[in-house]
């Protein structure tokens, strides 16, 4: 079994949260998550005490605080996320589609998160929805699944989607199943054309319904003829978005999406050390290879960059679309697995998983208070230990309020 990192990002924020505070203010938001972080799997959320009756060892676990941009939480929160797909998936080959937002809009997007995000969400959907509908492509009605990331490798801020799609869906007029090409799923010329058109248009409505602020740099943008010359020269560039040929099938699928759900910017695992206020940590250079390095960011800046990425309160990163969406999810999958011959009384069925994590502490072991699962002695090894305690949450001291930013983040 692979013990926890010696390291960890709270302790980096914990070593400069007063001095960040400081320089640069937080949201609301950006506060619920830097509390959070700090106190998760501490004294200050309370927890309970093991033990264990052959050999009396007692053992102190502290809950967690299960915010989804936890590098801590998330690995049991994607575990009982992916065993929740498994009736969701067809046995059919998936295709993996990425849209990128473009780095010219990327400013937008960090001062307006939940308009142009789900704005990119809205775009990117509807695009694969219409081409896969043309009969030039290929004339089905398709689901996904779209995960939303907001980061680089180097905790850059980057906003992306992923799409998880099986490859090929029901004919228009839903009498059979229609596969893709084996190693072509949808041109992403086309693709990439009809979303940026379809994002251009949905942030130009933003701008005439009032939905979108600017402020410090972008300010001058407030003004509808500089919005619309911004508009016009993200038109002229090319919008990234790659499609990967067809892979393997539903358990290849499930392996697949754990690298993609539940993520935060940075996990505890990659960081190296944290010397003098300096942080190291391993990234992926994309642009040579996937060559493994080191990058070194002071503990400001680091905490900086990881804030960068905190989710609008109550924003659903992961939502499933045409066939897969949930109002007519089931129905519409055993038309699928009927057209594909699956046996549907094959089908193991869904343990029911959330959405998205919560945000409310729950003890390390799991989330059931009333019958905690119990772990085996460090020291007997084969004997499991009996929970006699349990602690209660620390008295909170009073809040420090949030502080609006004083630059963007």
């Amino acid at each position: 079994m692979t013990g926890r990192p010696r390291l960890e990002v709270a302790e980096v924020f914990r070593s400069c949260a007063t001095e960040f505070r400081k320089t640069y203010g937080l949201s609301p938001d950006q506060h619920q998550v830097l509390s959070a972080l700090l106190q998760c799997r501490t004294a200050a959320l309370g927890g309970h005490v093991d033990e264990c009756d052959q050999c009396g060892e007692r053992r102190i676990s502290y809950n967690s605080c299960r915010n989804r941009h936890c590098p801590k939480c998330q690995g049991s929160q994607a575990a009982k996320w992916l065993d929740a797909q498994r009736s969701h998936l067809l046995p059919v080959p998936y295709a993996h589609v990425v849209f990128t937002l473009p780095r010219l809009l990327a400013p937008l997007a960090l001062q307006n998160r939940r308009t142009v995000y789900g704005l990119l969400f809205e775009a990117a959907s509807q695009s694969l929805l219409e081409i896969a509908a043309e009969p030039r492509h290929l004339g089905a009605r398709i689901g996904f699944l779209a995960l939303l990331h907001t980061w680089g490798q180097k905790m850059d801020h980057h906003p992306h989607l992923h799409f998880v799609v099986p490859a090929g869906g029901l004919s228009l007029d839903g009498t059979r199943w229609v596969a893709c090409h084996p190693k072509f799923f949808l041109p992403v010329h086309a693709l990439s054309r009809v979303f940026r058109g379809k994002l251009l248009a949905l942030l130009a409505k933003a701008l005439q319904d009032g939905k979108l602020a600017f402020h410090g740099s972008l300010e001058p943008l407030a003004h509808e003829t500089a919005f619309h010359r911004l508009l016009a020269e993200a038109r002229t560039t090319d919008w990234v978005v790659y499609a990967k040929p067809p892979f393997g099938g539903p358990e290849q699928v499930l392996k697949y999406l754990a690298r993609y759900t539940h993520k935060v910017a940075i996990s505890n695992r990659r960081l190296l050390s944290f010397e003098d206020g300096v942080v190291r940590f391993r990234y992926k250079d994309y642009a040579r290879g996937n060559a493994i390095r080191t990058l070194r960011l002071g503990a400001l800046e680091f905490t900086r960059r990881f804030l960068l990425h905190t989710l609008p309160k109550g924003f659903v990163r992961i939502r499933r679309y045409g066939l897969l969406a949930n109002a007519q999810r089931e129905n519409n999958l055993a038309r699928c697995r009927h057209h594909l011959g699956q046996d549907a009384s094959s089908l193991a069925p869904a343990s029911p998983g959330p959405e998205e994590p919560c945000d409310t502490p729950v003890e390390e072991g799991g989330p059931d208070r009333h019958d905690p699962p119990r772990s085996l002695c460090p020291v007997c090894g084969d004997v499991l230990m009996r929970r006699v305690e349990t602690l209660p949450r620390l008295r909170k001291a009073r809040p420090q309020p949030p502080m609006a930013p004083r630059q963007p983040p």
